[in-house]
């Protein structure tokens, strides 16, 4: 028996070992190297492409013949024979059929919208073929149709004159997009209201006109902002009537004085005079949808 003999009296070598067990090392982690965290990464990331952005710049501010250009679309003289025309006849203009097509496609909308929900099939059928058509066709061919709806109705004059035909193309377009925009704020009121208003006694017309529709506009205030500068930036195809003098809207107008004077310089004028009114629009529509947001 080998019990209680020493280890060199069996034939059995023992080393002491006096090095420490190393920790683990993490699954996936390379020997001999660290690597960069998640945020380092992002951020070199950002430094490439900032990097890259500027070179950028760089290159197309060397590349660009900036006395050309501003010759072209920055002349001093030229703009200064825009005014005060662009602001008393062109955005003028604008903004009437801007304003006078929102709300007669705002008034259209909703009595297609409230027919789209109707019980009566026949309401529903006119109202998706109005919607569906008109979201389908192109805003310009729909304003070169009124354009040649003389032709087709002998004798007949849209009421308003230019003024008129402007508004009743914006009408056309815009209310079949805020039919839509209506309905989603119709269904999204609670049906309880209407129950509730029911059972005080209303009539559902009533209950409709006073209560659910009152509320429905509320909550589509933001889409319709959107709505409006849409229609506003589709007033330029009013052009297209064959609008002059008096008549003439941004477009028309920076497009006359551009071929008057052989330069772009109208044009940049027009753009920018958009820019000023349909910007500050924007912002609205996206503080209102917050605030909206922030309510719920």
């Amino acid at each position: 028996m080998w019990f209680g003999k020493n280890p060199g009296e069996l034939g059995l070598s023992i080393t002491p070992n006096h090095t420490a067990a190393a920790p683990p090392r993490p699954a996936g982690t390379p020997s001999g190297r660290t690597g960069l965290s998640p945020r380092k990464k992002q951020r070199i990331s950002r430094a490439v492409q900032y990097v890259v952005l500027a070179a950028l710049v760089v290159f197309l501010a060397l590349r660009v013949e900036w006395g050309p250009l501003g010759q072209n679309f920055a002349k001093g003289e030229v703009a200064g024979e825009m005014f005060p025309d662009l602001f008393t006849v062109a955005l003028k203009n604008t903004i009437i059929y801007s304003v006078g097509g929102f709300v007669f496609a705002f008034l259209l909308g909703l009595v297609f919208a409230l027919m789209r929900m109707s019980s009566v099939r026949p309401y529903r059928w006119i109202a998706v073929a109005y919607i569906e058509i008109f979201r389908g066709l192109p805003a310009l061919l729909i304003f070169l149709l009124i354009l040649f709806l003389p032709l087709a109705l002998p004798g007949f004059e849209v009421p308003g004159g230019t003024y008129g035909q402007g508004i009743l193309g914006l009408t056309v377009v815009g209310a079949a997009y805020m039919a839509e925009t209506l309905r989603a704020g119709l269904q999204a009121v609670p049906k309880g209201q209407m129950e509730a208003a029911r059972s005080l006694g209303m009539s559902h017309a009533r209950a409709m006109v006073s209560i659910v529709i009152p509320q429905a506009v509320r909550i589509v205030i933001p889409p319709t902002t959107n709505q409006f500068v849409a229609l506003l930036k589709d007033s330029s195809l009013v052009l297209f009537l064959g609008v002059s003098g008096e008549y003439v809207e941004l477009t028309k107008f920076g497009n006359d004085m551009a071929s008057t004077y052989a330069n772009a310089t109208p044009i940049l004028v027009v753009g920018i005079t958009y820019l000023l009114v349909t910007i500050p629009l924007g912002y609205l529509a996206s503080r209102l949808e917050r605030r909206q947001a922030k309510g719920r």
